[in-house]
């Protein structure tokens, strides 16, 4: 209720008022139902809100990283929890720690790295570019560039969180099942794909959802890349939760700021139901 639902109530309510920091500290103060009759603006918000192309662009860029990251993420994730399930691994116990160590590493610390790793003039992708004769590319201030650098950087620090998750998963499938997935004579592809798979629709839903929540919530890696709130120098990687930030307390636009954060809601809802709707689809057949 103190973090769930009241936020979430409060935020939607918000939504429909054109309030600044000084409207909502009269009314914590004052208690004055006219403060708030005063700033009542309806659906002003969102209509605006449909015809703001920054929040459409935020929108875009959002979707480009999500996609970039979340899908491979999740396919590597899938192959290395099957490498750590392997029973004849040596020091399977060391690789499954040393997963963690991307997660629990400073985010300001990796962003830091990456933006050596990512530089214009003296990164070292570009360095490496230089000796194959290829000209250096913008990982900042282009558009695509910046995506796949935040996208890596994000891969990067939680691969290995969704790769123990998988793992556990894996690891409790009936052995059973693959026995005789062995004396049917299934190959190693036909395993996977009518045992392993079908089993983990619980957790591959799990995880789509939560990477979608995760990757349309994007802020702390395009903040720190990018080093402000605009999202680059023409907004090429600015998200939605970005601008959020930027309108409600930069711009001291809560309202409006509030009615982004409904937007967003909306939009990760409506991609979680038709990724829910997609995993289980594909695990029923699978299935079969």
């Amino acid at each position: 209720m103190l973090f769930g639902a009241i936020p979430i109530v409060f935020t939607t309510a918000l939504a429909f008022f054109n309030a600044d920091f000084q409207t909502y500290y009269e009314f914590i103060t004052n208690h004055q139902l006219s403060v708030l009759t005063n700033a009542f603006a309806g659906l002003d918000n969102f209509r605006e809100l449909f015809k703001d192309s920054y929040f459409w662009l935020a929108l875009r860029n959002t979707f480009s990283i999500w996609l970039i990251s979340t899908v491979p993420q999740l396919i590597i994730a899938f192959g290395l929890a099957s490498l750590l399930a392997n029973a004849r691994l040596r020091a399977s116990t060391f690789w499954r720690t040393a997963l963690m160590i991307p997660n629990i590493t400073s985010v300001l610390a990796v962003a830091i790295v990456f933006q050596q790793l990512f530089g214009r003039d003296f990164g070292i992708f570009n360095v490496l570019l230089h000796y194959v004769g290829h000209k250096p590319i913008e990982w900042v201030a282009g558009t695509i560039p910046s995506h796949f650098a935040i996208a890596t950087m994000i891969n990067w620090r939680w691969l290995g969180y969704n790769s123990l998750i998988f793992l556990a998963a894996i690891l409790a499938i009936p052995k059973e099942l693959y026995e005789s997935a062995a004396l049917d004579g299934a190959s190693r592809w036909q395993t996977v794909r009518y045992v392993t798979i079908p089993q983990m629709k619980n957790t591959i839903t799990f995880m789509l959802v939560m990477g979608t929540i995760g990757g349309l919530g994007l802020f702390v890696e395009p903040l720190t890349y990018g080093g402000g709130f605009d999202g680059g120098a023409n907004s090429q990687f600015l998200t939605m939760t970005l601008y959020l930030y930027k309108q409600a307390f930069m711009n001291q636009r809560l309202g409006y700021g509030a009615a982004i954060g409904v937007g967003i809601t909306l939009v990760v809802m409506i991609i979680s139901a038709i990724n829910f709707m997609i995993t289980r689809s594909i695990a029923g057949e699978e299935s079969k």
